[in-house]
């Protein structure tokens, strides 16, 4: 390449840079350094960012865009790659999220899990304080979640306490009707109630007897969720004070994301904002752990390898 006509492309894609939409500017800037998706791809990694191909086609093709927090990451990584200067390619992304911030994958709808929970007697209540919870999603090789374990220890607030009310909010191919419930210790499943049309519904755990005010219980069970379809993501709203919380996911060898992450929400209906970057271990699983929790949101979400979602 000539150094006029060199000249001539980085004067058009400066232009672009703040005239084209996203795809544009990227398919100029890629063209103008004379760098193949591959090429581009390996020195992504060698930055320690994993894209697939396809997302950078989709990218400058327009068939898709980065909004995800590891696809920012690359977009920040493919200005650098190709010579350009900083936040030129994310500044052409609608509403992009700055630093520590993660732009929420889908609106939870509190209201069908109020009207739920409006419908169980006592489950209003602020009876209850929960010393530790534990919760251990598996996700199995099809990246379906399989199984939900919780393992807690509560302290009742007042003479009389004998249940719990939990909640459970599914992704939005969940069947409430086919969530099944399993206790395991210390525990029986009493009242179970479905929403007819969202995904959600409420269920009480029910202790062996009736608490005193400062005595602890201790109790495990799991939730089955068949009809969850892919899984992207865990969190856990907390109603109650909780001294330490830990989330652990466990994903199948054979189907492991690209990318980890916790976030926190100081409700449901808050923006999103990440914690941190979650690495898997060898064991194949990412955890998170909070201490003197009083309220909001704690969850882990990950990205699959060339799925629509995750680009």
């Amino acid at each position: 390449m000539s150094r006029s006509s060199n000249a001539t492309r980085q004067h058009d894609l400066g232009s672009q840079l703040y005239t084209e939409p996203f795809h544009l500017a990227l398919r100029a800037a890629i063209r103008a350094r004379g760098l193949t998706l591959q090429r581009l791809r390996d020195h992504l990694a060698r930055r320690g960012i994993t894209v697939g191909l396809s997302s950078l086609s989709n990218w400058q093709t327009g068939h898709a865009r980065p909004e995800t927090a590891s696809s920012l990451r690359a977009v920040r990584g493919l200005e650098d790659i190709l010579d350009l200067p900083l936040g030129s390619l994310l500044r052409l992304l609608p509403a992009a999220p700055g630093p520590g911030e993660l732009r929420r994958a889908k609106m939870v709808d509190i209201a069908p899990v109020a009207e739920l929970v409006g419908a169980v007697p006592g489950a209003l209540n602020r009876d209850l304080e929960f010393v530790n919870v534990q919760h251990r999603l598996t996700i199995d090789a099809g990246r379906r979640s399989t199984s939900i374990w919780t393992r807690a220890v509560v302290r009742a607030l007042r003479d009389g306490v004998d249940r719990h009310i939990a909640r459970y909010y599914g992704n939005p191919g969940t069947v409430p009707a086919l969530v099944r419930l399993r206790r395991l210790a210390n525990c029986r499943h009493g009242q179970v109630v479905h929403h007819p049309s969202a995904p959600a519904l409420v269920y009480e755990i029910l202790f062996d007897h009736s608490l005193g005010k400062g005595e602890t219980w201790v109790f495990e069970c799991e939730l089955f969720d068949p009809t969850a379809g892919v899984s992207y993501e865990f969190a856990h709203g907390f109603r109650y004070p909780t001294e330490q919380y830990l989330l652990e996911v466990r994903f199948d060898p054979r189907a492991l994301p690209v990318a980890c992450y916790s976030f926190a929400q100081r409700d449901l209906t808050d923006e999103r904002h990440v914690t941190g970057d979650l690495h898997l271990s060898t064991h194949s699983t990412v955890h998170l752990v909070a201490s003197a929790v009083t309220s909001g949101v704690l969850g882990i979400r990950w990205e699959w390898q060339d799925d629509s979602e995750g680009t």
